[in-house]
C-alpha cells in the first residue's frame, strides 16, 4: 500500500517567490538562480505590478526592491499586510547597503528580512529559505494548535484570565513595543482569546482555515510567543482583547 501511495503521490509543490524590481538584469539574474536553487519564479517590474501579480500568484514569498516607478516596495508592502488572503505572506526588501532608515522603517511596517544589494547569490538563497523555512514552521505550529480540544482550551484561558483578576489597569500605560494589528488580525486575535479554533475562526470571519493560520503564525511573529496559551495570556495582559 505504501509503493502505491508513494506511486500515486504528486510532487511536491515547489515554493513561490513573487520578485518585484524595475532592473531587467537583477531580474533576470536573480530569476535564474533561484530556479536553479529549486523554485518557482514570478516577474512584476513595480509595485503595482506586483500587487496584481500577487492576487493571482498568491506567492508563498516576496521579494521587492524598495525605490521603484508608480508604486514602491513600502506601498506594496502596505497592501499586502492590509489584504485579508496575502496578509501573512512573508516579504523580504531589497535595499542599498547602509540604507538603516530604510530599514527601520520597513520593520515597522511589517518587513521579514533585508538584503543589501550587491548581494552574494549563496546568502540570498540562504536567507530566502530560511524565511520560506520559518513560515512553514509556524503555519505547522498553528495547524497542530488548530486540533487542541476546545474546553481545554477554554479552561486555559478561565486560568489565565483569574490570573490577572488582580491585575492593576492602569499597568497596559507602562507596556511597550506593544506592535500594531491589522484588522483582520485583530479579528483573529480576539476569536482566538475567545477559545475558538482555527476551523471556527475561519467560520465566523467566511476565509479559509489556511489564512488563519497565516494570520495567527503572525500573531505568533509580532508578539514574540510560541504557543496559543501565550498569546493569549499576551493579548490579556496588555488588554488586546475584550
Amino acid at each position: 500500500m505504501k509503493e502505491i501511495n508513494q506511486i500515486n503521490n504528486e510532487p511536491e509543490r515547489k515554493s513561490r517567490i513573487l520578485l518585484v524590481d524595475d532592473e531587467p538584469g537583477l531580474r533576470t539574474a536573480v530569476k535564474t538562480f533561484l530556479e536553479d536553487e529549486g523554485f518557482e519564479i514570478f516577474i512584476a517590474v513595480d509595485g503595482e505590478d506586483g500587487w496584481e501579480k500577487a492576487q493571482t500568484v498568491f506567492p508563498d514569498l516576496i521579494i521587492s526592491d524598495i525605490m521603484m516607478p508608480r508604486a514602491n516596495g513600502y506601498a506594496l508592502l502596505e497592501k499586502i499586510r492590509e489584504d485579508e488572503k496575502l496578509g501573512g505572506t512573508p516579504v523580504i526588501f531589497l535595499t542599498a547597503k547602509g540604507m538603516t532608515l530604510d530599514r527601520t522603517e520597513g520593520y515597522l511596517a511589517g518587513v521579514d528580512d533585508y538584503i543589501s544589494k550587491p548581494f552574494d547569490p549563496d546568502e540570498l538563497a540562504a536567507r530566502v529559505k530560511n524565511v520560506i523555512n520559518r513560515q512553514e514552521r509556524l503555519l505547522k505550529e498553528a495547524a497542530r494548535f488548530a486540533d487542541i480540544d476546545v474546553s481545554k482550551m477554554a479552561r486555559q484561558i478561565t486560568e489565565i484570565k483569574s490570573m490577572l483578576t488582580d491585575q492593576n489597569p492602569t499597568d497596559s500605560e507602562n507596556k511597550i513595543n506593544i506592535p500594531s494589528f491589522t484588522p483582520r488580525e485583530a479579528s483573529v486575535l480576539q476569536l482566538v482569546a475567545e477559545g475558538l479554533m482555527n476551523k471556527e475562526i475561519a467560520r465566523q470571519l467566511e476565509t479559509s482555515i489556511r489564512n488563519v493560520e497565516k494570520y495567527v503564525s503572525r500573531l505568533f511573529i509580532k508578539t514574540e510567543t510560541s504557543s496559543r496559551t501565550e498569546l493569549v495570556r499576551y493579548a490579556l495582559e496588555n488588554q488586546l482583547v475584550k
